[in-house]
């Protein structure tokens, strides 16, 4: 017993102070997109050419989808002005699918959550994981957050094993059709009010998946979603910036 105290003491406060302080982000980190829409005028579409996901359109001036973007870097390095270029801002979720679409203007800001569930949801959120079909990247990093770094049951916010203990879902994955059935179900008995949380390409568009026959192209073909946090996979810290700016706690 003494040792383990004394190890304990020895490995000190481990917990992040987020968000009282921004944890430390690697250099290869990728977060919001930035580019001068005026500095694509003539026309050049080689960022959209190479695009693996097609989610990039210059018909009528760049866009750039960032619910089907894999964040993959290829655009960036395609564009002959260097014009294109991804960020350290983390902050990508939005409570509305279409302001997904980044125009190199200021990002639609997420509107959180309305005051009554707000009051219901905004100091207790139990949620239940639901894996449609993803490869494990998003799972892994939403399973990152309740390491001790992290700790997101400090925040109130656990994952829990039963739709019916849950306030609302985080889906990860395209929803396969296998999953489909799987997934309204597990919807089904999550008791209302409840919220539903899509995250990543998969969940939110179909990602790399959205051409394949076997697939739904996201949560939102088969239940409704709330929130969209975007990424392949989404960093820890754009994951639990989203849920707590939608709960309204930043």
């Amino acid at each position: 017993m003494i040792k383990t105290l004394l190890a304990r003491i020895h490995q000190g406060y481990r917990t992040m102070s987020y968000p009282k302080t921004l944890p430390s982000l690697p250099d290869r980190f990728r977060g919001a997109p930035a580019f001068d829409p005026s500095a694509c005028a003539n026309g050049c579409s080689a960022c959209a050419q190479t695009c693996p996901t097609r989610s990039i359109s210059c018909e009528s001036g760049p866009v750039l989808d960032l619910g089907s973007c894999i964040f993959c870097t290829e655009c960036s390095s395609a564009c002959p002005r260097g014009n294109l270029k991804f960020t350290n801002n983390h902050q990508l979720s939005s409570d509305k699918r279409e302001a997904l679409a980044f125009r190199g203007d200021a990002p639609v800001p997420l509107e959180p959550l309305e005051p009554k569930k707000r009051g219901l949801f905004g100091k207790s959120l139990k949620l239940r994981q639901v894996c449609a079909g993803g490869c494990n990247a998003c799972e892994a990093d939403i399973n990152v957050l309740s390491t001790i770094g992290w700790d997101l049951g400090r925040f109130g916010i656990q994952i829990v094993a039963s739709p019916r203990h849950a306030d609302g879902l985080i889906i990860t994955g395209p929803v396969t059709e296998n999953m489909k059935l799987a997934l309204q179900k597990t919807y089904d008995a999550v008791p209302a009010p409840k919220i539903v949380i899509a995250i990543g390409a998969c969940a939110i568009s179909g990602g790399i998946y959205r051409d394949s026959p076997a697939q739904h192209c996201g949560a939102a073909s088969v239940v409704p979603v709330d929130l969209f946090i975007p990424g392949c996979p989404p960093h820890p810290l754009t994951i639990l910036d989203g849920i707590l700016r939608f709960t309204g706690r930043l």
